[in-house]
């Protein structure tokens, strides 16, 4: 099968109402779906976490390095969002997140990078990055290291129409206007990697954009619209990969939010681009 049919394959499980809430049969089901596939490459860690009274979950799988020697590397944290927001079967928000989360993680098992990877699907996130927040906090509280965090959000809507891409004012005079890109966005600290995983994506043949944002992204609101969020709040080198969301997509939030509207291709692109960029860090 090739790794487009699996995606889809993903996709059709996962796209579906998932509001914890208002669809938690849908929503219980696709923590199931994350599970099984994560447990047929280890043991699944569950991070729990109370709100309103009633308890979510954040799936755990960590995947060991190439070489297991004394001094363990801190390792690079993939995480993407699994709950949508109501009446919206969420196929870009964000299925499209989870599915690249599912096939890295078949990738890296079967080819260890040289820091070991933590795989997390975050609950909550519609609700204000609740999942992330308990999970970036619990880190810094036990003073666990990380190489990068890395949140998968959006990452199947491409555009090739000149002027289909907006911006925050003022950054349309640096990017392209079209919207056919990935973009990566993270803070000051992450530059290096900005530069070295945007050049690599790139490579291997889907276009790139990268931005530095400091102070957390407080002065540009945009940029803090996923889990990756918390993890500047508590001081990681962290980053968001995204289709830019409503910069981009007319269905994000809509009931249209599905599976025919995205450009499996391109997603398609963005996963090969990740395996071999984050082959090379």
């Amino acid at each position: 099968m090739s790794l487009t049919e699996r995606l889809e394959g993903h996709l059709t499980q996962i796209v579906r109402d998932r509001d914890p809430y208002l669809s938690s049969a849908g929503h219980f089901y696709v923590q199931q779906y994350i599970r099984e596939q994560f447990q047929q490459l280890g043991e699944v860690e569950t991070h729990e976490f109370a709100i309103r009274g009633q308890t979510h979950q954040n799936l755990i799988l960590n995947l060991p390095p190439l070489t297991n020697n004394q001094k363990q590397s801190p390792p690079i944290l993939i995480g993407a969002h699994y709950d949508a927001v109501p009446n919206c079967p969420g196929a870009d928000d964000n299925a499209t997140g989870v599915a690249v989360l599912l096939e890295l993680a078949k990738e890296f098992a079967a080819k260890p990078l040289k820091y070991p990877v933590r795989l997390v699907a975050f609950d909550m996130e519609e609700y204000g990055l609740l999942g992330s927040q308990e999970y970036a906090a619990k880190l810094k509280q036990e003073n666990q290291p990380l190489r990068l965090m890395i949140s998968l959000e959006m990452l199947g809507y491409c555009n090739h129409k000149p002027n289909s891409q907006r911006y925050p004012a003022g950054l349309e005079k640096f990017y392209p206007n079209t919207g056919n890109f990935i973009a990566l966005i993270g803070n000051l600290t992450t530059i290096p990697d900005l530069i070295k995983l945007s050049r690599n994506i790139r490579k291997s043949g889907t276009p790139a954009e990268w931005l530095p944002v400091p102070n957390q992204g407080k002065a540009l609101r945009q940029t803090r619209l996923s889990d990756h969020a918390p993890f500047w709040d508590n001081g990681y080198r962290a980053m968001m990969i995204t289709d830019t969301a409503f910069m981009r997509n007319p269905h994000y939030h809509q009931v249209s939010d599905r599976i025919e509207n995205l450009d499996l291709n391109f997603l398609t692109g963005v996963c090969l681009g990740l395996e071999f960029g984050l082959s090379k860090l």
